[in-house]
């Protein structure tokens, strides 16, 4: 592990050239924004251009590319902050869209530089991304290898040449990433409704899945929920299935009808990594805000697969910045749809409880979470990243600290109290027990059932 404290020494911002001339094997890759500042706002987007470069390992020397693109500020309390986040499309010299392939992400035209200006170690959001891309995929075929989150690529944004800090560069929650079927228009003007995905923001009627009111159904908002999908038609044909999943989940389905039903309605093993994903990494500010509601094709089904969002609140930090030191219960959601009926069915017990076997010793494991987050201190620290990080940003919104090792064992210590705490919950009675556990998991990566309950039985008592 490399020494932060001894690697940073106060260095004068520098511009994106001077910059560029120093690139080498341990910098992080450069983004400069070339547009008109003070046009930018969060509604509309504005014309500019994007310059991104990047250490050649090959050729020992920077390489680049350049797009015109347009460009705004997004979300909504990130907007709030002087260290602003971007959407940026890029586009062809028409003005049309432009799909390219950044960093061996994806071709896409729709990019996010994502600021992390309220996460005091500038990670949280990324690499809880990792971990929910490594645990979770999409349960049918996509072009992207069933990914069901986003991937990026942390850089260093100038805005006109001037140093303006540490990002991540990301794709977008999209219809192409999760293979949605596109609405069809005829020529008269008929319009098909296929795949559908709605974003839970606000926390408005709806947003618990139990129950909603009466409400416009032309808009792109709806309750608790924004229409991602297909937004250019918003409906009643659009906003309809939505209803019919509240109308599911709420108290005019009985008990005995729903607890037959939900395997049509949602795909059990995504609730399930979705509970233990949030509850293991502390993510809040969710269930079912901040997740992505979506279907492939209402047409085909109603089944609804969950896509997490905005994850910086987790492993022990707050949504302003500040910390959350409280531990989490694996019932946190019990007063929400579908938990709040699922949670103490058989089924969904015994998938929980193998699947927290399986990776609380895995990629859950104290020693491979501390790797992940010791991977991308590191990177800050060689690139001189968090040195200008903290030059650059420190107290605006939140204090950071020179040696971010200060804030990460903040990090590690809630993490072990919370691991503790879950292990406890399922009567688990040390870490050492997972490990043992997950031995017994086959060749080929899935679990043997049988065995893990023959384990979970005699180690757990269940």
């Amino acid at each position: 592990m490399i020494n932060l404290a001894m690697t940073l020494t106060a260095v004068d911002l520098p511009t994106f050239a001077e910059l560029k001339d120093e690139l080498n094997v341990s910098s992080l890759p450069l983004v400069n924004l070339t547009v008109d500042i003070s046009t930018v706002n969060r509604n509309e987007y504005v014309i500019g251009a994007i310059e991104i470069v990047e250490y050649d390992l090959r050729s020992k020397h920077p390489s680049s590319q350049e797009f015109a693109c347009k460009l705004k500020y997004r979300g909504a309390t990130a907007a709030t902050k002087n260290k602003k986040a971007f959407a940026v499309k890029l586009i062809n010299d028409e003005g049309k869209s432009l799909d390219a392939n950044i960093f061996g992400i994806r071709e896409t035209d729709n990019w996010i530089l994502d600021a992390m200006a309220i996460d005091r170690i500038r990670m949280r959001n990324r690499l809880c991304f990792d971990l929910w891309n490594e645990m979770n995929k999409t349960p049918y075929d996509t072009d992207y290898d069933n990914r069901n989150g986003t991937k990026g690529q942390f850089v260093e944004v100038f805005i006109n040449g001037n140093y303006n800090g540490l990002y991540c560069l990301t794709d977008k929650i999209d219809r192409k990433l999760l293979n949605l079927k596109k609405a069809k228009e005829d020529k008269e003007g008929n319009v098909t409704i296929n795949g559908i995905m709605y974003k839970g923001d606000t926390w408005d009627f709806g947003w618990n899945l139990l129950s909603y009111e009466e409400a416009r159904t032309d808009t792109t908002q709806w309750g608790a929920f924004e229409l991602q999908y297909p937004d250019d038609y918003p409906s009643i044909n659009t906003w309809q299935p939505l209803m019919d999943l509240i109308d599911y989940c709420s108290k005019k389905t009985d008990d005995e009808y729903f607890l037959a039903n939900y395997n049509d309605y949602f795909y059990l093993d995504n609730l399930v990594d979705y509970l233990l994903f949030t509850t293991v990494l502390g993510i809040g500010d969710c269930c079912w805000k901040n997740s992505f509601l979506s279907t492939p094709n209402i047409n085909d089904g109603h089944k609804w697969m969950v896509t997490r969002w905005d994850l910086d609140m987790s492993l022990g930090g707050n949504y302003d910045g500040d910390y959350y030191d409280k531990t989490m219960t694996f019932t946190r959601f019990n007063t929400r749809a579908p938990y709040n009926r699922l949670y103490s069915q058989t089924e969904f017990q015994e998938l929980l409880q193998q699947k927290w076997l399986a990776l609380g010793g895995d990629i859950f494991s104290r020693q491979k979470i501390m790797r992940r987050i010791n991977k991308y201190r590191d990177m800050f620290a060689l690139s001189g990243a968090w040195e200008r990080e903290y030059q650059r940003w420190n107290g605006d919104p939140v204090p950071l600290t020179q040696d971010i090792d200060d804030e990460l064992d903040y990090v590690a210590d809630w993490y072990d109290r919370n691991y503790a705490e879950l292990c406890r919950q399922l009567g688990v009675p040390s870490s050492a027990d997972i490990d043992n556990i997950k031995r017994d998991i086959n060749n080929d990566g899935e679990v043997d059932v049988t065995d893990v309950v023959k384990l979970a039985i005699s180690v757990m008592g269940i």
